[in-house]
């Protein structure tokens, strides 16, 4: 019975510790944007960088299958077209780097790329008026590099487009939404490369997280319903302080 509950034959407290994370997923799938960040030290304290990528990569697929099911919409891919291209040279860069770096170097890469876009949407916060805009030209162009690279490499790329599709100021449900249908795109094209190439994927990682679905279900659901108490104006507030607390603890 253990060696199906516990595939990976971990200790129990850092079992745990993989269902705490399932949960905190599910928290930020639903809504609560950010939050997925604080999964990733940990798992990468407890698995290694490289080797948590892949037991985190399925946990992200799953919730965001809930929240497109939950905030069934029509797709806006007007939003995240410009960028969608460079995103995919992005992943491969990624691949390839990745097994050139040590676990360290794996933090550090993915702090650095969360801090400077978490800079550059506080700069448009704090010049509202100012005509340079994000989702266009050489930004859409960096924010697509950038997160393609940050979601390979440590499945980081949750804050920098959080911060690019933040800067269009859409309503709670439609943000959710954009970002699941962009993520779950994303997820599904890097399964190849983490199978075959960077062997981060198997069939106990698999039975791991789907043995601690339900608590990434339960998060979903609790996400669901606290996103309904949150106002717009704290919301986006919330969004940016979790994104920089979250790069920081990369560095920590």
């Amino acid at each position: 019975m253990e060696h199906i509950i516990n595939p990976l034959q971990t200790s129990w407290s850092v079992w745990a510790l993989t269902a705490l994370c399932a949960f905190i997923t599910g928290l930020s799938k639903s809504g609560l944007k950010g939050f997925a960040m604080v999964t990733i030290p940990i798992l990468a304290f407890l698995y290694g960088a490289k080797a948590s990528v892949g037991i985190l990569m399925p946990f992200l697929i799953f919730g965001d299958l809930f929240a497109i099911i939950s905030y069934r919409q029509k797709v806006p891919w007007q939003h995240i077209k410009n960028f969608f291209p460079w995103a995919i040279a992005g992943i491969m860069l990624a691949a390839i780097f990745g097994n050139q770096i040590n676990d360290i170097q794996f933090k550090y890469t993915m702090g650095i790329a969360v801090l400077v876009c978490l800079s550059l949407v506080v700069w448009k916060e704090l010049h509202p008026n100012n005509k340079l805009e994000l989702g266009k030209g050489l930004f859409s162009y960096a924010v697509g590099l950038s997160g393609g690279f940050a979601t390979m490499i440590g499945n980081a790329a949750g804050p920098i487009f959080n911060l690019y599709l933040i800067t269009l100021k859409l309503p709670k449900k439609t943000f959710v939404f954009t970002g699941a249908c962009f993520y779950l795109t994303l997820n599904t094209l890097k399964i190849p490369l983490h199978v075959y190439y960077w062997h981060t994927l198997s069939w106990k990682t698999l039975q791991l997280n789907f043995v601690l679905l339900p608590f990434l279900l339960l998060g979903a659901f609790v996400g669901k319903f606290i996103i309904q108490l949150i106002p717009e104006k704290v919301y986006r507030t919330f969004i940016l302080a979790i994104t920089f607390l979250s790069a920081i603890m990369l560095f920590l």
